[in-house]
């Protein structure tokens, strides 16, 4: 690389006990940094800071919280974010909300600064996901990514199930760039014989949902499929890790029935994180519209095996390391029961071997890619 550019990242929807969005732009902030670049990241919060991190430059400005979403924060002030982003002159804009971010695409043209949007989530699937029929769903949402695709220089997706509904409606400048994970931090020796002993007595099947608890989550699944495990006869316990709107009904639910659920809340720690991982038999990612799944990946590079929703992009990511589960308790009772059949040994070198495919340094080479790609190289893939 002959130039270091300032690559200016806007996120919405990024709190301290958030998840996979906050993993990824720490991991691409810090490899862009690595490789020469200035990383500069916007994000709202409660008041406005400025500081330096392993990441690069970190800029909060103020943002309202989204009711109803559990303490998201969104960047509304468009003139506070424009003077930041002129102040800021970036040769790249990288932005990862393509609805209430939008616009600075447009600002961006306007300026001659190449920008690109990272879908993190998949539109038809969110609104699938709150009720609206797939035949609505698939309308609304090709004409927002149509606003969105002509708005941006490039649309990057994780996933080639993420990408599909760009390519629905043909749009021709996208580009695939998968995530990692840290195989180093998240490794099968974090397993650890005391945290698994702090949930479950030998013999009992432990597992793990890391997940935000929010309807599009879907964490609800897991206490289902606990229940019917535990009506076959398994004597499994369920530990939750992680924060959101519905934690009161799900600890609800399990103190009315009885069920063994351990609600942890958000793990700030990655040393206690990888550690929980590593001692779980089985993880469950039941999210429907999951595009990549970090938390699942993290959870393969501990060693231990998913079982995921059929109708998310995971059973690609997750392979043969993880089993694919009918959206229903019972299909995800089934999943774990299928996984818990395998050896121990080999189930866990199985997931540990599927996430070495996904290091983080790919990653940041692919996003990289599109930043210093020819200009007219993305010119010519917009036509």
């Amino acid at each position: 690389m002959s130039t270091a550019l300032r690559i200016v990242r806007l996120a919405n929807f990024v709190t301290p006990v958030s998840g996979g969005l906050r993993t990824a732009l720490r991991h691409l902030g810090a490899g862009y940094l690595a490789a020469g670049h200035d990383p500069v990241l916007i994000v709202p919060g409660p008041a406005h800071r400025d500081e330096r991190t392993d990441q690069g430059r970190v800029i909060t400005l103020p943002g309202r919280v989204l009711p109803g979403s559990g303490g998201y924060r969104v960047l509304t002030d468009r003139r506070a974010v424009a003077r930041t982003l002129t102040a800021l002159a970036p040769d790249r804009l990288e932005v990862s909300d393509r609805t209430t971010l939008r616009w600075t695409g447009d600002w961006a043209r306007r300026r001659g600064v190449r920008a690109a949007m990272v879908s993190h989530e998949n539109a038809t699937g969110l609104l699938r996901a709150h009720g609206l029929p797939q035949g609505a769903a698939e309308l609304v949402a090709d004409r927002l990514n149509s606003r969105t695709a002509r708005a941006y220089d490039a649309v990057i997706c994780t996933t080639a199930w993420a990408a599909a509904e760009f390519r629905r409606i043909g749009v021709r400048h996208l580009l695939e760039a998968p995530l990692g994970v840290d195989l180093d931090l998240l490794h099968p020796a974090r397993r650890d014989p005391a945290v698994r002993a702090r949930y479950a007595a030998p013999g009992q099947p432990l597992l793990v949902l890391c997940s935000r608890l929010s309807s599009e989550k879907r964490p609800e699944r897991a206490l289902d499929a606990l229940v019917e495990l535990r009506r076959r006869g398994r004597d499994a316990v369920l530990v939750v890790a992680g924060a959101g709107p519905l934690r009161e009904r799900l600890e609800g639910r399990a103190r009315r029935t009885g069920l063994p659920v351990h609600f942890l809340g958000h793990v700030a720690g990655r040393d206690a994180l990888a550690a929980l991982l590593a001692s779980a038999d089985v993880v469950l990612a039941p999210g429907p519209v999951e595009t990549f799944g970090l938390a699942a990946l993290e959870a393969l590079a501990c060693g231990t095996p998913v079982a995921v929703n059929r109708s998310s992009a995971l059973p690609v990511v997750v392979g043969p390391a993880g089993a694919v589960a009918e959206d229903t308790g019972t299909g995800f009772a089934d999943a774990v029961a299928a996984l818990l059949a395998r050896p121990e040994p080999v189930r866990r070198a199985g997931a540990r071997a599927r996430a070495e495919a996904y290091g983080w340094p790919p990653a940041v080479a692919a996003f990289l890619a599109v930043h210093e790609a020819d200009p007219a190289e993305l010119a010519g893939r917009r036509r």
